[in-house]
């Protein structure tokens, strides 16, 4: 049995839940607190905030899920729970962050999940700090994985890459499906057509990737015929200017970005 306090309750919070309970875990254990009160499931308690929560409830957890600006007023009163670890999903908020308001002895684990954990098709990172002990990461791990996979890291200063990588990955892979739907119609395609492939095609191709044990190159080269026509097109992508280097670049600012908002 393992009691969860959950503190926010939006997209991601949500995704979480759902997950938690979907695993098994029961709704009697897990409090939500929510201002919104919009969160709706059987027997589960929610509250408007932290004088709401029974002075009974001794959470093992405390789930951080509000919006990272909302931190600084939300966490203070949090404090009380000593013998919590808490979990914080927050980007931007290091371990340093929590300990320097809590205190230094506080168990804390930071990840940083995406936005497919909304389909249980999360990919998470995490690092916990030495207060952590290995029965709260092996908690917190079962808690992150009910939205999808789970990796840990040793070195905190991972995380912003990590961010870049897989936290803001999902906008640069919906930024693909647009502008290869935009291709499709300025090389002629009807617009609903190509919207259609582009869509298809992508979640095919990561379904193919997800279940396929080559690599990425090996898949890339599969599709190629030399002189075809996906060589011609792999011939701009990959050439001076193309794709790796854009994403190299993409990725440096991103992490660059996540070391300054983390400050």
């Amino acid at each position: 049995m393992t009691r969860i306090l959950l503190v926010g309750c939006g997209k991601m919070g949500g995704a979480m839940l759902d997950g938690w309970l979907d695993r098994g875990i029961s709704a009697s254990d897990i409090i939500v607190v929510e201002p919104s009160l919009s969160v709706a499931r059987t027997g589960l308690s929610v509250v408007a905030g932290i004088d709401g929560i029974p002075a009974t409830f001794h959470p093992d957890v405390v789930v951080l899920a509000v919006k990272p600006q909302m931190m600084d007023a939300v966490l203070p009163p949090y404090g009380r729970y000593t013998g919590a670890v808490f979990l914080s999903i927050a980007a931007g908020k290091t371990i340093g962050y929590f300990t320097r308001g809590l205190g230094d002895a506080l168990a804390v684990v930071r990840a940083m999940p995406n936005t497919p954990a909304s389909v249980r098709r999360g990919m998470t990172v995490a690092v916990a700090n030495g207060a952590v002990t290995e029965a709260q990461k092996q908690i917190c791990d079962g808690l992150l994985a009910a939205v999808g996979d789970v990796a840990w890291v040793e070195d905190e200063a991972l995380i912003d890459a990590v961010t870049a990588v897989s936290g803001s990955g999902p906008a640069y892979v919906f930024l693909l499906a647009e502008t290869l739907a935009e291709a499709g119609i300025a090389a002629g395609l009807p617009p609903e057509l190509s919207a259609r492939l582009a869509r298809a095609t992508l979640t095919g191709s990561g379904e193919l990737l997800r279940q396929s044990s080559e690599t990425p190159a090996v898949l890339r080269q599969n599709v190629t015929s030399p002189g075809g026509t996906t060589f011609a097109a792999l011939q701009v992508l990959m050439g001076e200017g193309g794709f790796n280097g854009l994403m190299t670049r993409a990725i440096a600012a991103a992490t660059q970005r996540s070391r300054e908002l983390a400050g």
